[in-house]
């Protein structure tokens, strides 16, 4: 399994409930998480199957960035 990490722009409560129907529907998407409490706003992705890019595209569709970091 892989874990990608992001940089993003999901600030509050209310970004992550506009961006889960996203990852809902995301087929190879194990588990997913934003930790708002951090100053970068970390999303945390656990997939067996998806590439960074995809995991970017699905958050640039609900209209936020993410940058992926190490």
């Amino acid at each position: 399994m892989k874990t990608y990490k992001f940089k993003t722009t999901i600030n509050c409560g209310s970004c992550v409930r506009a961006i889960t129907p996203h990852f809902n529907k995301l087929e190879g998407v194990t588990e997913w998480k934003v930790d708002t409490d951090n100053p970068d706003k970390v999303l945390e992705v656990k997939t067996e199957t998806l590439d960074a890019q995809t995991i970017q595209n699905t958050v640039q569709k609900a209209w936020f960035k993410a940058e992926a970091i190490a």
